[in-house]
C-alpha cells in the first residue's frame, strides 16, 4: 500500500510542476484567470481588497512570485505605476516583462475613460491613459476575458482548447448575469452619490449612477478640513444618498462628512474578496448591485 502512495505522489508531482503560474496585480484578474484557467493554474494574487492597488511594497515574496510567473495580468494604464516597474525589474523574469507575451494588461483591451486632456502634476494623481478601474463594467470583463482566453492560448498552447471551452462557458454565465442585472438597473438611475475616490466611474458609467463630488479634491490627495467644509457646504442643500467608498480607503473623511450631511457612508465590496459575499467576481457584481439596491429604497 505505501509503494503504491508513493507510486502516485510520484506521478503527481510532475503534474503540479507543470501548472501554469500566474501573477494577477489585483483580486478581479485572480479570479478571472481562474474562471479560464481552472485547475490548471497556480494564481498569486499581489493585492486584497483591503489594499490600495495604486501603492505596494515590492516584497520578496512578491518578486519571488513574479520571478517564476509564466504570466502577469494586471491592470495597466499606470494603475500600478509605483511599484510594478520595481517588481518586474527586480523578478529578472523575461517571460513577464513589457512587450513580451506573458505580460498581459487589461486595460489595454477596453476604451477607458476620464483622459486628461493636459498632464500636470498639481492636478494630483492624474493618470494620463485614464482612469484605470476598468474592472466594475461588464462591457470591459467580457473584453478582457476574450483577450485573456487568447493569452493563455498563447503562453500555454498544450491547453488552448481547454482555455477557450472555459472561456466559452464563462461567457455564457456572465451575459446571463449581465442580462438579469441590466434588468434591475433602472431602478438605481439618477442615484445621487458622493465617491471618496473615482474609484466608481466605470460603475456609474454603466448604472448612470450620478456621482455629484469625490472627497478628494484632486486624485489621490487627501482633502483637507478646510476642502470638506467646503464640500459641506455645497451637498447641505441637496444631501446625496449615500458616500461610497472602498474598503482600503481612509473611513474618516466619508464618516466625518456623512455625520453632517445625515447620510449613510456606503463601504462597497470594489473587488474580489471586498467582503465574505464577494467571492469570485461574478458574486462581486452581483453584491455591487444589491448593495445600491438596499440603500436605494
Amino acid at each position: 500500500m505505501n509503494r503504491f502512495v508513493i507510486a502516485l505522489l510520484a506521478l503527481l508531482v510532475p503534474l503540479a510542476a507543470n501548472a501554469l503560474n500566474v501573477f494577477a496585480c489585483e483580486a478581479e484578474w485572480g479570479s478571472l484567470v481562474e474562471e479560464l484557467a481552472g485547475d490548471g493554474v497556480d494564481v498569486t494574487v499581489a493585492t486584497t481588497a483591503f489594499q490600495d492597488p495604486h501603492r505596494l511594497q515590492a516584497r520578496p515574496s512578491l518578486i519571488a512570485a513574479a520571478r517564476r510567473a509564466d504570466l502577469l495580468v494586471c491592470t495597466g494604464a499606470d494603475l500600478e505605476i509605483g511599484w510594478l516597474p520595481l517588481l518586474l525589474r527586480r523578478s529578472g523574469n523575461p517571460k513577464i516583462q513589457p512587450g513580451n507575451p506573458g505580460n498581459f494588461l487589461a486595460a489595454d483591451h477596453v476604451r477607458r475613460i476620464e483622459i486628461p486632456r493636459s498632464i500636470d502634476r498639481s492636478q494630483g494623481d492624474v493618470h494620463p491613459q485614464g482612469n484605470p478601474h476598468i474592472h466594475l463594467s461588464p462591457r470591459n470583463i467580457e473584453r478582457i476575458a476574450e483577450a485573456l482566453a487568447q493569452r493563455l492560448a498563447e503562453v500555454d498552447p498544450d491547453n488552448a482548447a481547454d482555455y477557450r471551452s472555459n472561456a466559452d462557458d464563462f461567457l455564457a454565465r456572465w451575459d446571463e448575469h449581465r442580462d438579469g442585472w441590466e434588468q434591475r438597473s433602472p431602478a438605481l438611475e439618477g442615484m445621487q452619490l458622493v465617491s471618496h475616490h473615482r474609484s466608481f466611474s466605470y460603475l456609474a458609467d454603466w448604472l448612470d449612477l450620478d456621482i455629484v463630488a469625490t472627497l478628494e479634491p484632486k486624485p489621490g490627495i487627501p482633502a483637507s478640513a478646510a476642502q470638506l467644509a467646503k464640500l459641506l457646504e455645497q451637498l447641505t442643500p441637496n444631501p446625496p444618498l449615500g458616500i461610497i467608498r472602498a474598503p482600503y480607503e481612509n473611513k474618516k473623511p466619508s464618516r466625518w462628512l456623512s455625520e453632517r450631511l445625515g447620510v449613510p457612508v456606503i463601504e462597497m465590496p470594489f473587488t474580489v474578496g471586498g467582503d465574505e459575499e464577494s467571492t469570485d467576481i461574478i458574486a462581486l457584481y452581483e453584491r455591487t448591485i444589491a448593495i445600491l439596491e438596499e440603500y436605494r429604497q
